[in-house]
């Protein structure tokens, strides 16, 4: 039987925390906006794109 690798998922998304407010730090809104669309997952483009036009 094959040893399994445990997934910390808590560690994991703690680690994605930390790294993006390294990131984001210091950023006003328009920056920070400006940072959300070009880092963001192609597939959540269409939400944003919604969301704008409201």
């Amino acid at each position: 039987m094959k040893d399994k690798k445990k997934i910390d998922a808590v560690e994991m998304m703690r680690k994605i925390r930390d790294q993006v407010d390294r990131e984001i730090k210091g950023m006003n809104h328009s920056q920070l906006k400006k940072y959300l669309e070009q880092n963001i997952d192609s597939k959540y483009k269409k939400y944003l794109e919604s969301v704008k036009s409201k």
